[in-house]
């Protein structure tokens, strides 16, 4: 039995029986709208609720806060009382401090536990990615791996970690500071769709589209490109499709990428509210990982 635990923040949008089954802690980030008040993502705060909420005040921002020091000690030392080591994934650093409230709460707890050990890991991830990230490590871990062999797996995994998405607003993306104004404005007034590629802890412009339709055929074209590019083997790629407000364009589109690519395992998440505070209600996307050996 391994004596260590897995620990993640809530960028990662696992569903509730996938944390349960596993017993995972999930480290909540803080978002508010329409007041001054910020709630816990999955614990105050229920995502559907979110999306509507966004579709019903369009050109009105959320914010999100991401977990503090205090959150992350309150778990590690839970797990250092008992002599249980952590190993902690955090969403992106290039895109939250998530990463550096947990290396701060590392800090703290080791000063008064010394002889355990806590791994803070920047996954350089979002969402869905991040979440497969997880659930591979989460499947290491009850296989036995050792704390070191799974940080050091973690590590070469997550570099293979993509995700290919649009959204409907540029608007959104502009409030929170990922492409000027200027090309917002133009954007909407267009009523231009972007495609973007999320790769090394960053987003990427990956062309525009005029219709919806159009920009999630440009989503399914880029990843059909990219597992050619790469020459992908369907036995050794995880893919997961996220969506957010639109249940039944999410459920059809997982289908069109069910039958694009026969033989993945391919599976799906909601979008949390905290990324929907930089998409708006409508990102829809794929997700990519090579699973761990």
């Amino acid at each position: 039995m391994t004596n260590y635990k897995i620990v993640v923040d809530g960028s990662c949008d696992l569903d509730q029986e996938t944390i349960k089954k596993y017993g995972l802690d999930v480290v909540p980030f803080y978002v508010k709208f329409k007041t001054d008040e910020f709630l816990k993502e999955g614990v105050e705060l229920e995502y559907k609720k979110f999306y509507q909420d966004l579709v019903d005040n369009p050109g009105v921002f959320p914010n999100s806060s991401m977990p503090s020091v205090l959150d992350y000690e309150e778990v590690f030392e839970k797990y250092a009382r008992e002599n249980i080591s952590v190993i902690c994934l955090c969403l992106t650093k290039k895109f939250s401090g998530s990463y550096t409230s947990a290396m701060n709460a590392k800090t703290h707890v080791l000063e008064k536990f010394p002889n355990v050990k806590i791994e803070v890991i920047d996954s350089t991830l979002i969402t869905g990615a991040l979440g497969l990230l997880v659930e591979e490590a989460l499947r290491l871990q009850s296989e036995g791996t050792s704390f070191d062999e799974l940080v050091e797996k973690i590590n070469q995994t997550k570099e293979t970690g993509k995700i290919f998405f649009t959204t409907k607003n540029l608007s959104y993306l502009q409030h929170g500071g990922r492409i000027g104004k200027v090309a917002s404005i133009i954007g909407n007034w267009l009523k231009i769709s972007p495609i973007i590629t999320f790769k090394e802890g960053e987003i990427f412009s990956s062309g525009i589209a005029v219709t919806r339709n159009r920009s999630l055929l440009k989503v399914k074209e880029t990843l059909v490109h990219y597992l050619n590019d790469i020459n992908a083997n369907k036995d050794d790629y995880l893919i997961r499709v996220g969506y957010a407000y639109d249940e039944e364009e999410g459920k059809m589109f997982l289908e069109t990428i069910k039958k694009l690519l026969p033989g993945y395992n391919i599976t799906t998440c909601h979008i949390g509210a905290t990324i929907c505070v930089h998409t708006g209600p409508h990102p829809i996307g794929v997700c990519i990982l090579k699973k761990m050996a």
